[in-house]
């Protein structure tokens, strides 16, 4: 059985806040149930109490949390697209770009975060631009490497859509570079997978780099 569980902004008194924001968390009870002695298991493992006051409801609590940070595992990227498919006659370049990406490495299961910039060129049909932002998140939660990501992203999309191209780029922090190996704090990593006109047309790649590396907003 599935639970679902909204939780209000401390700010808002039981309602809304001003920015209309709700968070619903979902989980699974007999999921949780179980990761949730595995991670006691896991304190113990460490040499800390999990009885004491500090770690008392941690495991309860990261049962609930990973469930939340992989919950793409769940989603159907294609769907989402096929949800807000529209026939319209524009074939110009469409970025949704500055998409923000929180995943977990699948080497380590620490966080990598960064953003992703996605283009297509419409072949006779688009999509709700919150889709692309969707797809980007389905993807990232789960445990993941950024390379199969990027290329993950721009297929769902050229096989959902048949655009004529589309072009993935992101730019991301790994916190297992970071905090442990290597320790380097400022290393960013950089991918990108392309199709069609993007993979075959200099100028309209170009372009795509261009456009993501300006401010226009």
């Amino acid at each position: 059985m599935v639970k679902s569980k909204t939780i209000m902004d401390s700010s808002s008194n039981g309602n809304l806040n001003e920015f209309g924001y709700e968070r619903v968390d979902h989980w699974d009870d007999e999921t949780t149930e179980k990761l949730s002695g595995h991670y006691q298991r896991v304190l113990e493992l460490i040499g800390e109490d999990a009885l004491r006051e500090g770690l008392e409801k941690t495991p309860l609590r990261a049962a609930k949390s990973i469930q939340f940070l992989l919950q793409g595992y769940s989603h159907n990227p294609e769907q989402i697209l096929k949800d807000a498919m529209f026939r319209e006659d524009y074939q110009q370049m469409v970025i949704v770009k500055d998409i923000e990406i929180y995943s977990m490495c699948e080497h380590h299961m620490i966080p990598f975060f960064g953003k992703a910039h996605v283009a297509y060129i419409p072949n006779k049909h688009i999509t709700g631009l919150s889709k692309i932002a969707r797809v980007v998140e389905a993807y990232a939660r789960r445990l993941q490497v950024q390379e199969r990501l990027t290329t993950q992203i721009r297929d769902c999309i050229q096989d959902t859509l048949d655009p004529l191209g589309v072009a993935v780029v992101i730019e991301a922090q790994h916190l297992c570079m970071m905090m442990r190996g290597v320790q380097k704090q400022n290393s960013v990593t950089t991918t990108s997978a392309f199709t069609g006109e993007f993979l075959e047309g200099d100028a309209t790649r170009q372009e795509f780099i261009h456009l993501i590396g300006n401010k226009l907003h």
